[in-house]
């Protein structure tokens, strides 16, 4: 019997120690260019246990099971299985893109393009590289090394960046979020301040330049901005980041994951506010960001996931632009900003921005069988703010405490309103309305027809409306405002809250159908596309037509487009490629082309769709460390409308609708990466652009801020260069890594031929070409240190941007052409730095 128990005591031993015994896996990996790829998922095969791989791209976990396979997987990159037998390290692991492997709720998966097969220009941005980059920039000034891309902060205010594309500015260049588009339906622009916290959440972002690959009914003429936010993380946990910066920049946040649970739910939040005074002055803001997750696998071919986000925010503007003598003159220099005053001592922004734009989506995956599968996103989006501005008197805020580069002297206005008594307001404050709600669904089918034939289908459908008014935001002292525009209340004793000027809804509708051919072979890779859209518009105006008026709402007007593009991508060996595409497409009219005098009667019920045809050529290369791109892009533009605001002589603003334009851009881009070891990486990139207008237009209707009619011209701009962007840029930067865990980047930008956008009512006459203004060069550079404190991953980043502190004029409006003297400018900013921390746990 004692032998019976000592043995057993033996087994009981042994067996104990190979239920607890752990088998320890870990490796690293990176993608195609040997890049790591933080953030990819590695998975225990028919579990829910997993880890995901560090900044670094390494992961280490440790499973119960002696024996078995992993999966490891990244967003737009094929998954790779590898086996075990006890304890391994797996080394480097090399994932390779693949459109194919996004099976993750993300509605636009087909709109990655996959390196060597989608046969269109294509820049990707991971997430780690937003993280050392971006600093206290705006987020598309993260693409400012990309080929094609000019993006700059315009005014200056916080979320103010725009982003031009091979010319095109964001009317006409598609940006999606998970695949959802979020071009204002009306006038197609992207306001970033809207998405200011969107790159605490993204998980990469890609740019598709020209046509794109995009499977959804959005006709993109410069290229499509393409961001994957986080979904679900599959491990609990979470990180904690704080940051600080020049000019009182502070930034913090949080974000918690339950992890990937045994009954297939999972959840992730992140929140987090940004503060600061602006590096321009009166600009401060305030920010905040929050995004959730939610999602639950239902069996092996159903997955729901729930996502939520949005960035409401504050801050002051500049708004107007200033001569060039102004700012040397000014005391603050280039910070200098007219749009600013003081009231008892207090900051007053004159000018400034508030908004919150919510979007939400429920997106369905369903994998139908082993060839097909059906991604669906049904989504809603709401937004309330606008912008502020100055109603009454304008003249009164051009007097200023002390010189003309001081603070407008709001007090002075008080004291005339308060004399002013029972007259009302001689000036005072208001805000522009654009508050909308927007509902949409997009559903994606696709099919494997054969082993090399694929079929893709899908439906895009979308209703907006968009509600614009003008509203009294501070009175000055005044016991009132007086309100004339209201045909219902013509003598209106207007309050904070008020509506004034006008008051209208923009009601647009959408519906669209696309479908895909893909064929697909090692060598030979290609595709033929079709989308066919309506767009609806009617116009509801409450001020200008008594309620009984049968004006007050007008018909609804229908415009039908259509694209069909096709393309071809040639593998001529493991390292050569070639690849073409070619496309034409006709996109409806803008809604203030169909209305584009602001009432229900002047109507443009037979505008002109805008008519695009677009070619290019392209190779690459990839060799084992060196990687190169060329393209030779044309794109001619015809029947084109737009929008110009510009400032007049007294401070306001003018607006004019241009209809009938027609432009030319061609160009060509080249870009490498150059990586000889695990240490060292370099880039670069050319582009050289050259984008003009090819005719004159006659009869263009020049409105003032309340959107009245004050005069007509015509427009002489044949062979002037297309504004607003740098058409020859240049990029070239490295990233060391100068100690284990320690990295230097260093980045150097080159910026030419950036021409001033024109004045139309200065343009009505043969005048010189517009106004250029000076190459400059920028040198960026940031240093990041990981570490551990206990048993918790740190990242610290230090970043500084324009260190040498260069001066550029980044935006300019010429007035009479050619001269110095006349031109109006933004400058971009000086010396900003920096300093951030993340802690995950």
């Amino acid at each position: 019997m004692r032998n019976f128990k000592n043995w057993l005591v033996v087994v009981m031993l042994i067996s104990t120690s190979v239920i607890f015994a752990q088998t320890k896996l870990t490796g690293k990996v990176v993608d195609e260019t040997n890049q790591p790829l933080p953030g990819a998922t590695v998975v225990l095969q028919g579990t829910q246990a997993g880890a995901s791989t560090d900044f670094d791209g390494n992961f280490t976990f440790e499973t119960s099971s002696t024996n078995g396979t992993i999966l490891v997987s990244f967003v737009g990159y094929e998954t790779k299985s590898f086996t075990f037998n006890g304890n391994k390290n797996f080394g480097t692991i090399a994932l390779k893109p693949s459109a194919e492997s996004l099976d993750e709720i993300v509605i636009t998966a087909t709109s990655f393009a996959v390196d060597r097969k989608t046969p269109v220009a294509v820049s990707t941005v991971k997430a780690d590289v937003i993280e050392n980059k971006l600093g206290s920039q705006e987020f598309p000034e993260i693409l400012k090394s990309t080929p094609g891309v000019y993006a700059t902060k315009s005014g200056g205010g916080f979320g103010d960046g725009r982003l031009n594309l091979r010319g095109f500015n964001s009317e006409n260049v598609a940006v999606l979020i998970n695949g959802v588009p979020v071009n204002d339906m009306e006038n197609g622009r992207v306001y970033w301040s809207n998405w200011a916290g969107l790159s605490d959440v993204t998980s990469a972002m890609q740019v598709q330049r020209g046509l794109g690959a995009i499977k959804v009914a959005v006709p993109a003429i410069g290229g499509t901005v393409n961001i994957l936010s986080k979904t679900t993380d599959i491990e609990k946990g979470g990180s904690i980041n704080t940051s600080v910066g020049n000019d009182g920049y502070q930034k913090y946040g949080a974000t918690v994951s339950t992890g990937l649970l045994d009954n297939g739910f999972a959840a992730t939040v992140s929140a987090s506010k940004t503060k600061g005074d602006g590096y321009i002055d009166g600009t401060q803001f305030e920010g905040y960001n929050y995004f959730v997750n939610i999602s639950k696998q239902l069996g092996d071919d159903h997955k729901l996931s729930l996502t939520s986000f949005g960035a409401p925010q504050r801050h002051g503007q500049r708004q107007n632009q200033s001569l060039i003598s102004r700012y040397r003159d000014a005391e603050s220099g280039i910070k200098f900003n007219p749009d600013w005053g003081l009231r008892d001592g207090n900051v007053v922004n004159v000018e400034d921005n508030f908004y919150h734009k919510s979007q939400t989506s429920l997106n369905h995956y369903w994998t139908i069988n082993e060839k097909s599968d059906l991604s669906t996103a049904l989504y809603a989006s709401w937004g309330s703010g606008g912008g502020g501005g100055t109603a009454g008197d304008a003249s009164l805020f051009q007097q200023r405490i002390g010189g003309d580069d001081q603070p407008i002297d709001i007090d002075n206005i008080v004291d005339i309103n308060r004399a002013n008594g029972s007259l009302g307001a001689a000036a005072y404050l208001r805000a522009s309305r654009n508050d909308h709600s927007w509902f949409g669904m997009l559903s994606t089918y696709k099919t494997e027809l054969n082993d090399n034939l694929s079929f893709v289908a899908g439906l895009d459908l979308r209703t907006y409306v968009g509600e614009h008014f003008r509203e009294v935001t501070d009175l000055l002292g005044a016991d009132y405002a007086l309100g004339t525009s209201d045909v219902n209340n013509p003598n209106k004793a207007l309050q904070v809250g008020d509506k004034m000027s006008y008051n209208n809804d923009g009601e647009v509708g959408w519906q669209g159908l696309f479908a895909q051919l893909e064929y697909d072979n090692e060598d030979i890779a290609g595709f033929v596309s079709a989308a066919y859209s309506n767009t609806s518009y009617r116009r509801v105006d409450y001020f200008q037509y008594l309620d009984s008026d049968p004006l007050r709402e007008t018909d609804k007007y229908n415009f039908a487009g259509y694209m069909i593009k096709g393309g071809a991508n040639y593998n001529l060996s493991d390292q050569h490629n070639v690849f073409a595409n070619i496309g034409y497409f006709e996109k409806a009219p803008g809604f203030d082309a169909v209305f584009p005098n602001f009432n229900n009667e002047e109507i443009n019920d037979q505008a002109e769709n805008q008519k695009i045809f677009s070619a290019e050529l392209g190779y690459g290369f990839r060799g084992e460390s060196f990687a190169a791109n060329v393209n030779i892009y044309r794109t001619e533009w015809k029947d084109r409308t737009l929008s110009r605001s510009f400032q007049n002589p007294d401070g306001t603003l003018g607006f004019a609708n241009l209809q009938g334009v027609n432009a030319l851009h061609q160009g060509i881009e080249v870009d490498f990466t150059y990586r000889p070891n695990d240490k060292f990486s370099a880039y670069g990139m050319l582009s050289i652009g050259d984008w003009a207008w090819s005719n004159n237009i006659e009869n263009v209707n020049i409105l003032d801020e309340d959107q009245n009619v004050v005069q007509t011209v015509n427009l002489v701009i044949d062979g002037l260069k297309v504004s607003d962007a740098a058409q020859t840029t240049a990029a070239l930067g490295f990233d060391y890594e100068v100690l284990d865990k320690t990295n230097f980047t260093v980045d150097f930008n080159y910026f030419a031929d950036l021409f001033a956008s024109y004045d139309p009512v200065s343009r009505s006459t043969a005048g010189p070409q517009a106004w250029e203004a000076p190459d400059y060069t920028t040198f960026d550079m940031s240093i990041r240190h990981s570490f551990k404190i206990g048993d918790l991953d740190t990242t610290l980043i230090g970043r500084m941007n324009n260190v040498f502190d260069t001066q550029y004029i980044a935006d300019a409006r010429d007035g009479a052409g050619s001269i110095d003297e006349t031109v109006l400018v933004w400058y971009g900013f000086g010396r900003t730095f920096n300093i951030s921390a993340r802690i995950n746990f």
